[in-house]
């Protein structure tokens, strides 16, 4: 059962990439598996659910498996075309070929929670919310919140007039 030691790496990826950008949980991790992997679907999937338990992070995560049919390239003819496990001749020339997909593991993306940057107090109106009584932008003519204090680092003020206009309490 090579799952079991495919979904160790995997797991171990994804714990690593989630510490480092402080997540409070992993929520989703998409992967790309190829066909030629001979990787079976539900052992990815069990392994991966056994292995999240002792994982803080990742207890409780979804797993989203994209399974990728081979593609390959004729060596005489140049003709690419799709196939299976088995069969890995041009169907053009009968040629030998060289497999250019399908035998891949892609980490394709990993969903989680983050921590709130600044926390809310009570006391915000006007669906505005305050942080140690200074506003945070709300976007402004329809535009997009980046929901930080206007000017603070990392705010859109750029992207739209509701940083740059408005006020602190």
């Amino acid at each position: 059962m090579h799952e079991l030691g495919i979904m160790t790496g995997v797991v171990d990826a994804v714990n690593e990439a989630a510490r480092a950008s402080k997540a409070v949980r992993v929520l989703k991790v998409s992967l790309s598996v190829g066909v030629m992997t001979e990787a079976v679907e539900d052992a990815l999937q069990f392994a991966f659910e056994v292995l999240c338990e002792s994982e803080p992070l990742l207890r409780g995560a979804q797993l989203e498996i994209s399974m990728v049919e081979p593609k390959s390239r004729c060596l005489d003819c140049g003709a690419v075309f799709s196939h299976d496990r088995f069969h890995v001749t041009c169907p053009s020339c009968g040629g030998f070929a060289e497999l250019l997909e399908g035998k891949d593991l892609r980490i394709d993306s990993i969903e989680v929670d983050l921590p709130d940057d600044e926390p809310e107090t009570a006391g915000a109106s006007d669906g505005e919310a305050a942080v140690d009584g200074e506003r945070l932008c709300d976007g402004s003519e329809g535009e997009a919140s980046c929901g930080r204090a206007p000017g603070a680092p990392g705010c859109a003020g750029e992207a739209h007039d509701g940083c740059a206009t408005r006020a602190t309490a």
